[in-house]
């Protein structure tokens, strides 16, 4: 009994310390060793107010090997993919795709916070993309807010009713020509993926 006790926290060490090296093992990640820790990151972000981490903070729980705690946290979810911080930081990292790194990462490691919906979202407007080859406006919001913001949905309706009547938001979708050669090219981007997932 003892002995599987030890060889369980062996296992979660290792995976902590395989963390790391997950990141920095990839273009995006390399530099993140190289975070001086001076802010910058957090006073250029438009969103710093609901973090649930600076990326500092979140770049030093990496270095400890925290993986539960930063697959679960907000603050990748809630990034607005500005750039501002990348575009800022000193030590030239990366910031905005090493938060898109942890997103998938947290997608794949099933942990997910539930203090965002923001991956129920990529996936509608994935599915739109990948049905018509461009996004439909309106049955992308139909699908992602009927269902897990009924009331946003109500309120958004007077804005909805005014693009309908300018002409920007069209009832009915629009398929991209052909298409079918736009479908070989999602599959195979996905298989790559696949590919590149498996090896890490």
């Amino acid at each position: 009994m003892s002995s599987r006790k030890v060889s369980n926290t062996n296992e979660k060490v290792k995976l902590e310390e395989n963390f790391i090296n997950e990141i920095i093992s990839t273009v995006e990640g390399q530099r993140v060793l190289s975070c001086i820790q001076c802010g910058t990151c957090t006073a250029t972000c438009p969103v710093n107010k609901v973090f649930g981490h600076s990326p500092r903070q979140i770049f030093l729980m990496v270095r400890n090997g925290m993986r539960q705690e930063v697959l679960s946290d907000l603050t990748p979810w809630v990034c607005a993919s500005c750039y501002k911080c990348t575009v800022n930081c000193p030590a030239e990292i990366k910031i905005t795709e090493v938060m898109y790194k942890l997103k998938r990462m947290s997608l794949q490691s099933k942990l997910v916070t539930k203090k965002s919906d923001t991956n129920l979202f990529y996936a509608a407007f994935l599915s739109q993309v990948l049905k018509y080859g461009r996004s439909h406006e309106l049955g992308l919001m139909l699908k992602y807010m009927t269902f897990h913001h009924t009331l946003g949905l109500i309120k958004q309706m007077p804005l909805g009713m005014r693009m309908f009547m300018e002409g920007a938001m069209p009832v009915f979708p629009h398929k991209i020509k052909r298409l079918k050669e736009f479908e070989k090219i999602v599959s195979h981007a996905i298989k790559l993926e696949e590919k590149a997932l498996s090896k890490q």
